[in-house]
């Protein structure tokens, strides 16, 4: 009987702080000397990335905690991708008997490159325990398709005609045929407008993969703010046309794959 009682009490000892801990309502942080757990099970964040060179992207992330230390995440996001040899730039021009100013453009841009990215990855931290309202140190990683969409970059051109003193202003894309005066700096009035060419997009498949260490404040929280810093692989199946490869372009030569760093601002909630 004495050995029967001890072996309870020792069973007793060992399941009482896991069940006690399993009670815990979902959402609320325990504390204890000092130490925390919780018992979230979703999370959704939203990503607000600066990307090298001078790109961008939004994102959403819905997670589901795994564990105190680490979250399964489903990620989509959308940006953009550039060629390292774009320039944005403006000359003001302002032609006879107009009263427009040319605007800015990239020179020898032949299309613009959107890529919208579908993963699924983890966020881990680096220690299970975390004190309220410290700073949580992990490491976060990403891998799935991605979809890009080349939009053509078109360049108010300028045409002189003998009819009259004011030249026309006409809207082009690069073309072989009209290749001379698209690569001419002095026969572009800058950029169209935006919206022009989004009629004829077209898709551009590939995948992609990122990592990045993440820095989280208060990382069992129910609010998220964290900041990541890391680096993002996008790769298609064949040249991104971004930049037009020409004698009049030296050195310009476009990739398939891109590789980049980024800066990263979380915030989202737990629940």
């Amino acid at each position: 009987m004495g050995k029967n009682l001890t072996a309870a009490f020792i069973l007793l000892v060992i399941y009482l702080p896991l069940f006690a801990q399993q009670q815990l309502p979902a959402g609320q942080n325990f504390y204890a000397d000092g130490r925390e757990g919780i018992v979230y099970n979703r999370e959704l964040s939203f990503d607000f990335k600066l990307v090298t060179p001078r790109s961008f992207a939004l994102g959403v992330n819905f997670g589901q905690l795994k564990t105190y230390y680490r979250t399964r995440l489903y990620n989509i996001e959308i940006g953009d991708l550039r060629h390292s040899r774009e320039f944005r730039q403006s000359f003001d021009i302002q032609l006879p008997n107009t009263n427009t100013v040319s605007n800015p453009f990239i020179f020898g841009k032949q299309n613009q490159l959107y890529v919208l990215r579908a993963s699924i990855g983890e966020k881990r931290y680096l220690s299970e325990k975390a004190r309220r309202k410290g700073l949580a140190v992990g490491f976060s990683y990403f891998a799935g398709p991605a979809i890009g969409f080349l939009k053509p970059y078109y360049l108010n051109l300028i045409y002189y005609n003998d009819q009259g003193p004011r030249p026309i202003i006409r809207p082009e894309r690069y073309s072989p045929n009209n290749g001379d005066t698209f690569l001419d700096i002095y026969n572009v009035y800058g950029a169209a407008p935006w919206s022009k060419g989004l009629g004829e997009v077209k898709l551009l498949p590939g995948l992609h993969a990122k990592a990045a260490a993440h820095f989280d404040w208060g990382a069992f929280d129910e609010l998220v703010k964290a900041i990541e810093a890391g680096v993002m692989v996008d790769f298609f199946f064949r040249d991104a046309p971004i930049m037009v490869e020409s004698p009049q372009t030296p050195g310009v030569k476009n990739t398939p794959v891109f590789v980049n760093f980024f800066l990263n601002l979380q915030l989202g909630k737990r629940r």
